[in-house]
Order: C-alpha cells, then structure tokens, then sequence
C-alpha cells in the first residue's frame, strides 16, 4: 500500500492530532495528506532553515518516523519523513520527553543532593529537570532507566546543553554516544571536550551569605573595567602561579 493511501488506526490519528508543537505538528499534517515530507518542502514551503529539527520534534513526541532519499525538483538527492512502525508509538510523552516516576526523579534529587549537575546550584526538587546524558537524537531513548543515564540540571543549564548540542557534529552526523559521555554537557564531573571542541568550563553560583563574596568581586572588577568571568579567571590564574 503506498503512504498516498495508507490507512492509520483510530489511536494513531488521535494522539498524533493532539500534539501542539509547531514543528512537529507541520511533519505531521504534511505526511498525513501526502505520506511524507521533504527536507525542501520543510525549508521552501514551511521557512524551516533546520529540517533535522522539525523532523526531532516529531520523534521526541513518540511518534516513529523515517528518513528515505529522494530526488529533489532540480534532481538532487535529498531526505524525506515518512511514519515508520506504528507498533513502536511512545504515547507517554510529555512536551516531548518520556514521563518519569516521581520515585525515580526524587532518587536523583537524593543522589545529587538537590544541585544541578551543570551549575551545581540548589534548588528545589520541582524546579530541577531530568536530563537523559547522552541526547535522545544520538543515542535514541533509554528504556532501562538506570541511574547513571540520567541527571538533574535546572531550566537554564538544560536550555544551555540543548543548543550547545543541537551545533554540535556529533549530534549532527556521527552521532556516537560514547563522544557525548565524554563531553561536558554528557559528564560535567569528568570531561574532555565540549560539543567537540578543546574547552574547559566552569558554572559558579553564589547561595545566600555567599552572594556578600560575588558582589564584592563584581565591584572590583566594574572598577578595572574588566568583565567579571574575565577577572575571576585572573585571580585563579595569579593564585595559581603563586603556588
């Protein structure tokens, strides 16, 4: 049966007709009245300069997609979407992400002693997100839901790592978990490199009486008109060659 005319359960087209993600909705209704997508049709039709992207969102709301070739309409070869097995649907997604238990989160938050794992700030428990290691677009979902898969980063570090990865070539095309458990962003306590490029990284935050230190250092850098991280790194560096 071609996927002009391919018939969808009634369970399929009901999830699939709730998801409200732009991009993925786009996919979505496109290879629902033509069977696919192209990655032209993504960048000519809907002003979509990523179609990878589009085609993520679609996969990290559960739904299976796959990439094929096809000739573009000047002869090139180019990716298209189409729906794979529909056997293989994840409908316990939420804003794109698998749903877990609030007895598995709460482990987390114990082990890592409610810090973020990037900024190593504290926070409550609610404002700190599970993060999968190694990004779902390199190493798919983990379905065993060890421990060690998984951290808990806050709002800000998530939305950091997320587009530190997405320009990232593994994730764009090698796509080898092991890379990832070796960069920053997969393994903060123990790295060598970030999104592949030879960089060191350190995330400082200042907590309640703490906070009196941060701003008598901004006051004295405002003052040598220096950029703070710049004049941090200048007193580690003096403190440094002392030693």
């Amino acid at each position: 049966m071609s996927e002009e005319k391919r018939v969808y359960p009634k369970e399929f087209l009901e999830y699939v007709q709730s998801i409200t993600n732009k991009r993925a909705k786009v996919v979505i209704d496109h290879i629902l009245a033509h069977g696919f997508i192209t990655t032209e049709d993504l960048e000519k039709t809907y002003g979509y300069n990523h179609p990878p992207r589009a085609a993520r969102d679609v996969r990290e709301a559960g739904i299976p997609l796959e990439t094929f070739k096809i000739k573009s309409k000047d002869g090139k070869s180019i990716a298209a979407y189409k729906f794979g097995d529909l056997a293989s649907l994840q409908t316990n997604r939420v804003a794109g992400r698998i749903m877990f238990s609030k007895d598995f989160k709460h482990s987390l938050f114990i082990a890592c002693g409610g810090r973020c794992q990037v900024c190593n700030g504290l926070f409550e428990e609610r404002y700190l997100q599970v993060d999968h290691r190694v990004p779902y677009e390199v190493g798919g979902d983990v379905t065993d839901r060890e421990p060690e898969h998984f951290m808990l980063l806050c709002g800000s570090c998530n939305r950091a790592k997320s587009w530190s990865c997405e320009h990232c070539d593994n994730w764009k095309t090698e796509k080898i978990p092991p890379v990832c458990m070796q960069c920053y962003w997969g393994s903060p306590e123990n790295y060598n490199h970030i999104a592949m490029e030879q960089v060191r990284r350190l995330d400082l935050q200042w907590n309640g009486d703490e906070i009196k230190y941060y701003d008598a250092l901004k006051v004295i850098a405002d003052h040598n008109k220096i950029e703070l991280p710049e004049f941090i790194k200048q007193l580690i560096a003096d403190r440094t060659k002392r030693k």
